[in-house]
């Protein structure tokens, strides 16, 4: 059955067009992963279909009664409330239904309304379907679903007083989410609700999303997640990217699937257009000829044979040359050779006031390794890349870097960038370059002109990202210590990261809860627990 369909529906945002003619169907089962690059619009369209935005044409038409669920990208909880409050807010759904049943009950008793009998029945309709809502929603037994999703999304009853604004930004997701399900609404749509989830919080998101009853559309950049949670792929291009081409299209399968039978059908449209292309070619060297000999042998037929291939050609319908590869960063991590020791961390601790963060941490990394720095959220391994980095000094132990090591740090915060420089100063920082070249390296990064010369302040969570692999690409370290590289990486520019690191002569130590993103980098994996780091058996 289906609840919501999007009908062409067109977005503006200034003079900025980003979607066009986009169409969606959503069946009372459905899990659809919406994915695409930065900027295409998943956002815009996430809350179009949630109706907190309205297209500037087409249409999105709604089962009656539908109760749509949304958790925004960055849901923003007050600080002075608690977790038990805020999941209780759940109960304003009910209230506002119960709003409506008392405002249809004063309708039936308005003149105009009971006086007309088609009116009052049309009312009275409306005031039954608003009470066989409310009496299906289990409003009577909200309480109880609210602790019940507390519980099933990590919060402990010692959790319950902890005030909102002290939770870390997947918590407050995990909140944001239980307050949802527990309305058990018909759509559940979320906007990359995996963000700063750590591993075991991305497991449990999955179960919650496995199981639910209703339909789900989720974006997200994961595609560990995307092939566990969803059983179809909705892409979203940025628009203009390939003319002629549907905006959104929607393919059956989870992630590998799709990416499998996309290029699987990339391939197939290169050969028929190559297949095509020498079909054209050699009619209009048929064509040329015939109108070469009309020069020698003065006969109409020639000129009519030579127009009829002519037209044959023009009413082909051409097949679009495809793009095999998608348009990425052109990152390229290059590194002269240190030494065999790139860094060692000797009985390392960490302590603020009498809470041990860290403690006797021993660690060695070598020439050409690539390991992962794995563990929950708050385990201490950004303060320990920090303390690799000369950001943190260890309480107790030593932190040593290898002869001839150069670090490379991507932090998770962006902490290295100064949010008041333009990206253009910023790269012009790190190398020594013209300002006409340092716009064109910035084109590589997926700068155009008008967004390397904005703050670094104004840009989003994605260009932030990109801009950091530029200055890591050109600072050309041998060590690079990533913290969270593909946190606000679309796919396509996780995929560049994959090749670069592949490519790459130098040593990598990355923190990520990207599981894809291990699996293809990650050669050996080191685990913070209590306060320490264990090797983990591949």
């Amino acid at each position: 059955m289906i609840i919501c369909n999007a009908i062409d529906l067109t977005k503006h945002h200034g003079a900025n067009r980003v979607l066009d003619g986009v169409s969606l169907e959503i069946k009372n089962d459905s899990r659809i992963g919406l994915i695409g690059p930065n900027g295409a619009g998943k956002s815009t369209l996430m809350r179009i279909l949630a109706g907190l935005d309205t297209p500037d044409d087409g249409d999105v038409t709604r089962r009656r009664g539908l109760n749509v669920g949304y958790l925004p990208q960055e849901p923003q909880l007050p600080d002075d409330s608690t977790v038990l409050d805020e999941a209780l807010k759940a109960r304003d759904y009910y209230q506002r239904l119960q709003d409506e049943i008392l405002e249809l009950e004063v309708r039936m008793g308005e003149p105009e309304v009971y006086e007309n009998s088609d009116e009052l029945q049309s009312v009275i309709d409306e005031h039954e379907a608003a009470l066989q809502r409310f009496e299906d929603s289990g409003a009577l037994n909200l309480d109880g679903r609210v602790l019940e999703m507390l519980h099933a999304t990590g919060f402990s009853v010692d959790d319950f007083s902890l005030p909102s604004g002290s939770l870390s930004g997947g918590q407050k997701k995990l909140l944001f989410l239980a307050r949802l399900m527990a309305t058990q609404p018909d759509l559940l749509l979320l906007d990359e609700p995996d963000n700063h989830l750590d591993e075991d919080g991305k497991r449990l998101l999955e179960r919650l999303v496995v199981s639910y009853p209703g339909a789900v559309v989720v974006i997200s950049h994961d595609r560990y997640m995307l092939d566990v949670m969803v059983e179809s792929i909705a892409e979203l291009e940025v628009l203009g990217q390939h003319p002629g081409r549907d905006q959104l299209s929607v393919f059956s399968g989870n992630y590998s699937e799709f990416a499998a039978d996309k290029r699987a059908a990339l391939l197939q449209q290169q050969a028929s257009f190559e297949l095509q292309q020498r079909e054209i070619t050699r009619l209009q060297k048929a064509a040329r000829r015939l109108r070469d000999w009309s020069q020698y042998v003065d006969h109409p037929k020639f000129i009519r044979r030579a127009q009829n291939i002519e037209k044959r050609i023009e009413r082909m319908d051409k097949i679009e040359r495809p793009i095999l590869e998608p348009r990425r960063i052109g990152l390229d991590f290059g590194a002269e050779r240190g030494g065999f020791k790139v860094l060692e961390l000797k009985s390392v601790g960490k302590r603020f006031g009498k809470h041990v963060v860290l403690d006797d941490v021993d660690l060695l990394v070598t020439h050409g390794e690539r390991v992962a720095l794995t563990g929950a959220n708050g385990a201490g391994k950004s303060l320990l890349m920090k303390m690799m980095t000369g950001r943190e000094e260890p309480t107790s132990g030593e932190v040593r870097v290898g002869a001839r090591i150069s670090i490379g740090h991507y932090a998770q915060e962006q902490e290295t960038l100064d949010l008041d420089l333009t990206p253009v100063d910023e790269v012009r920082k790190v190398k020594d370059m013209h300002e006409s070249d340092a716009y064109a390296f910035l084109g590589s990064f997926l700068f155009d002109f008008r967004k390397a010369r904005r703050r670094v302040s104004t840009l989003s969570g994605g260009e932030k990202a990109r801009l950091q692999m530029a200055k890591l690409m050109l600072a050309e370290g041998n060590l690079l210590l990533l913290d969270e590289p593909t946190n606000n990486l679309d796919i396509p520019s996780c995929e560049a990261l994959e090749d670069a690191i592949d490519d790459y002569d130098g040593t990598v130590l990355v923190i990520s809860h990207d599981r894809y993103f291990l699996e293809r980098v990650a050669r050996r994996t080191v685990r913070m627990e209590n306060g320490s780091v264990v090797e983990v058996e591949v």
